[in-house]
């Protein structure tokens, strides 16, 4: 969240409830809702000029009370980028290294942080804590020959084949995004949203994300027989959809859109967000259930684009 959501969090938090130490990764601990957003005209261009009188809240339908609203352009991301490698992306390494490259070209200021994760079976560190170009890509280059090097994030065990989507995307957050601080959040998924060896499920990545405001923008590159998606192929189709869409995120299709066009609109999006806090009302402060979000924008024509809600837990 940004510096000033966040201090209103850390008075809210220390004014009203006793923190008796406890952990408890993703969950609100006290009724305190933090939610970013981006709001496009109905032409899709991004409206940038509006004030907290223009927008209404409600979780579960029933309205809330805005009690922080900011735009924060300058503020500094903390962005991961999560690269598919296993088997079935295996032709387009060489595209992702090129998309990735134009990605952090077209993105990516001296003041942002990176990380890179490469998956298929397990997940490898592939650099961390940097905004430097170089060397991201000299990363990844090194990679195909020299993957043992690499630090495992998540868990450590025996997989012989498979591709862990759900757990890459699930302790990226948990190990790298939460620590982030002061940053928007984001993670940038390079896959065809096929999975098969997770520890951790769809919900799981998705609760993640949302629970921690990081926004997920899903590349897809999926091969086709014969100019047609298989079965499997439309599955995955729909997982990065669910991902980016539940997130507050965009999902592209990495074979058919004009990538650096794309790119330069996920950087504008990402310095042109709203950002809101508000107190629940439902005295059933962590009953663990799903709440549901909608963030409505009085201006003729605007749509909204924001996590669908999160886990009172």
């Amino acid at each position: 969240m940004g510096s000033r959501l966040c201090a209103f969090a850390v008075w809210l938090f220390s004014a009203v409830f006793s923190y008796a130490g406890q952990q408890a990764p993703y969950r609100a601990e006290v009724n305190l809702v933090n939610i970013t957003a981006v709001v496009h005209s109905s032409e899709g261009k991004l409206i940038t000029n509006q004030n907290k009188d223009d927008f209404e809240l409600s979780e579960d339908g029933v309205p809330q009370t805005i009690r922080f609203f900011a735009r924060e352009s300058e503020l500094p991301l903390s962005l991961g980028l999560i690269v598919d490698v296993s088997g079935s992306q295996e032709k387009f390494l060489k595209r992702h290294d090129h998309d990735i490259e134009t990605f952090l070209k077209t993105v990516i200021r001296p003041s942002d942080e990176l990380f890179a994760v490469c998956f298929g079976n397990h997940l490898r560190l592939v650099s961390a804590g940097t905004s430097s170009v170089p060397g991201i890509m000299q990363g990844f280059q090194r990679f195909p020959k020299e993957m043992a090097r690499f630090p495992e994030i998540g868990p450590h065990e025996d997989r012989d084949l498979g591709t862990a989507l759900y757990d890459a995307i699930y302790f990226s957050i948990v190990e790298k995004i939460k620590a982030a601080g002061e940053r928007r959040r984001a993670l940038i998924v390079f896959s065809d949203g096929e999975e098969n060896s997770s520890e951790h499920d769809l919900l799981d990545a998705i609760a993640a994300a949302q629970d921690t405001d990081t926004l997920l923008y899903c590349i897809r590159y999926t091969h086709k027989e014969h100019g047609q998606l298989s079965a499997r192929n439309k599955y995955g189709v729909r997982v990065m959809d669910h991902l980016a869409t539940l997130t507050g995120g965009a999902h592209y299709d990495g074979l058919a859109t004009h990538l650096e066009t794309v790119f330069g609109q996920i950087g504008d999006e990402l310095r042109a967000m709203y950002e809101f806090g508000y107190v629940s009302n439902n005295s059933t402060i962590h009953d663990g259930s799903f709440r549901k979000l909608t963030i409505r924008c009085k201006a003729p024509g605007a749509i909204v684009r924001s996590k669908s809600g999160y886990y009172a837990r």
